[in-house]
């Protein structure tokens, strides 16, 4: 691997030293206060209308400004998933326009019917309790399949039978004949090899990010200004100006420092809403901040998803067959809608497909009256994942096979091409899994674990058990993947970075700096990234999601890089036309081909500001169109103590061992990684949004009841990697920020069964699951 100056360079975050003080400014901390507070109205049922709203007495509080009702909103309804417009083309219907600032047709439990304008929030709160609403109800419907039989009325007229959407991708007759089988399903029972079915849930999950969604508005002139908690400003700005119906331009949306989203905040929640009541109190800054039980019911969990899985295998280890079918439970809107299960049974296939004849997946997503889902770390591929490894740590345990050499068969390789994917963007350039395992192995002792951990016996057991994954790093060749950057080189010979990719706390902007710095020939601390986004000034770019960042907006900052290095030699020339042999920039310095030195960079950038005959102030604004995509992988090794009495789950050691290409910076990528693994051991054990499926209420909508682990629930986190640079990533990098999150659950579930002998297929595996698994097995 060739050895790059920058790149590589386990650099202290850009950001660092602010957000440790407390400098770092987040968007409360900019808004002007005091200022007019907003708080919603939400309906008190789950499926109905709204019929009338009577708000006479809340007008009557001291300090309550304005009272707006579903019966006051424009019309326009507008899509709210965080992702690039298609003008003219069939792509753009698949963020549908079915949401509106407020609606008066109910179709979940606390949807959003009115909104309090109020000098204060405590003025908002006494007038919200004397709003009285008159509803007519329909019968509610929480359970995808129940909903898929259809109800009257449909939760979204547009869609009469609740289904978003239904895709199936099956092996081509031409290659099933080659295999001597008409049909998949022939292959699956096919006499000559085994044959396992399995049905696998695995339940929604929150963000749970620090920083709640807020914004606050204001106008100057005739624009509407937002400052906004988002992961996709620019997002953010078209949604606003659709669910207005005024022109773009007269919105400029600015993106702070954000604490956190983890994919919530790539919906566009509040903003529209904001923006309007602003305009309507003739531009007045107004403040709209949810709270955290408002977080957890009204934003966009992890979807809900059942997968029934079918597979044919030989005793030579290799799967033979597979068939997955999934169903995805969206809630009452559409919002990131049949994306995120087609994630979930496209990674399905992808991981194990090596030795495959045929392969079925299909995969719907439902509307029902349940909260409604949307994007969450990785992207639908922990629910794939844990249906495949549950698969595999099946046939593996029931075969007495090592489950480590069982998935190695049958792991993806550096030839695999996603036969379903147009143009074979999906493909795996490079693959380090194996040596990933083999890292993962040694740290957790596998073979010697295993040994000492057969045929256990009483109420405390140990296990160890491993999970793979894998992982596309960008949208393309599904979605546009677009990305710009600004450099500008400055008087005293730094550089200055302006990106519309977002910093969300994942450490994009010391990336970005790294990777500029590379591409210029300058160190990283020359670089200074400008934080925040702000759309009247800031370069597009779509946002912060699908671990796209470094992949895509990385390569518009090399491109800017080497256009700018480019540029700054030019015009060197043109000041030293008679420097021998090629001019060549490093070490704060231009020399010339005899390594002598022409210029200081800082005299250089301040001749090049105020040369009286060709002054240029020098700059670079590149614009890429990324076609390509890689696959990432790896591998979770988990060792666990399980208390059968207590159906409780102690994870002793855990490692994750990525294949994550050239690394740009390895100190974030540790860090990443054990973010992520604390947020897959959670979604293991812990973390579930529980309704009530009568209602379809959230019931655990505070941190006191909804649990995810703290520091005391979680082991030493172990964090390793393998760097095979991958050809189509600007330095060899791809995708890192969410693939941690993927395999611990299903880990943690390989190293349960390894101890216990007992199958789970919910996930969380939370004590009452794993009490009624072990009494139903016969262990207590």
């Amino acid at each position: 691997m060739q050895e790059l100056r920058e790149v590589g360079r386990p650099v202290v975050r850009v950001d660092a030293a602010d957000k440790v003080t407390g400098r770092a400014k987040f968007t409360d901390d900019l808004c002007p206060k005091p200022c007019l507070e907003a708080k919603i109205l939400h309906s008190t049922i789950a499926n109905g209308r709204v019929l009338s709203i009577d708000y006479s007495e809340a007008l009557e509080v001291e300090g309550v400004v304005a009272v707006y009702t579903c019966f006051d909103v424009p019309e326009f309804a507008y899509p709210v998933a965080g992702h690039p417009w298609y003008a003219d083309s069939a792509a753009a219907k698949r963020d549908q326009a079915d949401r509106r600032l407020l609606d008066d047709r109910v179709r979940i439990y606390g949807d959003n019917i009115a909104v309090v304008v109020a000098e204060d929030a405590v003025a908002c709160d006494r007038a919200l309790k004397k709003i009285r609403v008159e509803y007519e109800e329909y019968p509610v419907v929480y359970d995808a399949l129940e909903s898929l039989a259809g109800t009257d009325p449909p939760v979204q007229a547009r869609k009469p039978d609740n289904i978003v959407a239904h895709t199936c991708a099956r092996t081509s007759d031409d290659k099933l004949a080659e295999a001597g089988y008409e049909t998949v399903e022939q292959a699956l029972e096919d006499p000559a090899y085994h044959h396992v079915s399995i049905h696998c849930e695995s339940r929604e999950q929150s963000q749970v990010h620090i920083e709640t969604c807020v914004s606050y508005c204001y106008m100057e002139g005739h624009k509407i200004v937002c400052v906004s908690s988002t992961q996709i400003p620019h997002v953010v700005r078209r949604v606003i100006g659709q669910a207005l119906g005024i022109p773009w331009g007269d919105v400029r949306v600015i993106k702070p420092y954000i604490g956190g989203g983890f994919g919530t905040k790539q919906d566009v929640h509040y903003e529209p809403l904001n923006a309007w009541i602003c305009k309507q109190l003739g531009g007045r800054c107004v403040r709209l901040e949810l709270s955290r039980e408002e977080l957890f019911w009204d934003t966009s969990g992890r979807q809900p998803k059942t997968f029934d899985v079918e597979c044919s295998y030989g005793d030579d280890m290799a799967l033979h067959a597979r068939k997955i079918v999934a169903y995805s439970n969206t809630g009452g809107y559409i919002h990131h809608g049949h994306a995120l299960v087609l994630n979930s049974v496209n990674s399905f296939r992808w991981l194990y497909h090596t030795c495959e004849v045929a392969t079925h997946s299909e995969a719907y997503t439902i509307h029902t009256n349940g909260p409604h889902t949307g994007a969450m770390r990785a992207y639908g591929v922990p629910e794939g994942n844990w249906a495949a490894e549950c698969l595999m740590g099946d046939i593996a345990y029931d075969n007495g096979w090592d489950g480590l050499e069982f998935r190695l068969k049958n792991v993806y390789t550096d030839a695999f091409v996603d036969e379903f994917t147009p143009g074979g963007v999906i493909a795996a350039h490079t693959c380090a899994i194996p040596e990933c395992a083999a890292k993962g192995k040694e740290y957790i002792d596998w073979d010697r674990k295993r040994a000492e951990y057969a045929n256990q016996v009483g109420p405390i057991r140990r296990g160890v058990g491993v999970s793979f994954f894998v992982y596309k790093t960008a949208v393309a060749p599904f979605a546009l993947e677009t990305a710009t950057a600004q450099l500008t080189l400055n008087q005293d010979g730094t550089v200055q970075l302006q990106m519309g990719a977002t910093e969300i706390g994942q450490g994009a902007d010391t990336v970005f700096s790294q990777m500029a710095a590379e591409a210029i020939g300058i160190d990283t601390e020359d670089v200074h990234i400008v934080s925040q986004q702000d759309t009247d000034v800031t370069p597009y770019d779509s946002g912060a999601y699908a671990s796209r960042q470094t992949y895509v907006s990385g390569t518009a900052v090399k491109k800017a890089g080497e256009t700018l290095r480019a540029k700054i030699l030019a015009f060197a020339r043109r000041l030293s036309p008679d420097a021998p042999g090629e001019l060549d920039l490093r070490d704060h310095a231009i020399w010339d081909g005899n390594g002598e030195k022409v210029w200081d960079l800082p005299a250089f950038a301040l001749e090049a500001y105020y040369n009286l005959d060709a002054a240029d102030q020098l700059s670079a604004h590149e614009t890429v169109n990324v076609h390509t995509n890689a696959i990432a992988g790896g591998c979770t090794f988990a060792e666990v103590t399980v208390d059968i009495p207590l159906g409780q789950v102690t994870v002793d050691r855990i490692i994750n061992v990525q294949d994550s290409g050239r690394l740009i910076n390895p100190r974030l990528v540790e860090q990443q990684i054990h973010g992520g693994m604390a947020q897959g051991i959670g979604y293991g054990l812990y973390e579930e949004l529980q309704i009530d499926p009568k209602t379809a209420r959230v019931l655990n909508p505070t941190l006191l009841d909804y649990k995810i682990p703290t520091t005391m629930d979680l082991p030493d986190l172990k964090a390793d990697f393998v760097e095979k640079p991958d050809p189509t990533g600007p330095y060899g990098n791809k995708a890192v920020g969410e693939t941690p999150a993927i395999s611990p659950a299903a880990a943690i579930r390989d190293a349960v069964l390894n101890a216990t002998g007992v199958k789970f297929y919910v996930e969380p595996m939370t004590p009452q699951r794993l009490f009624e698994g072990f009494k139903e097995a016969g262990l207590i």
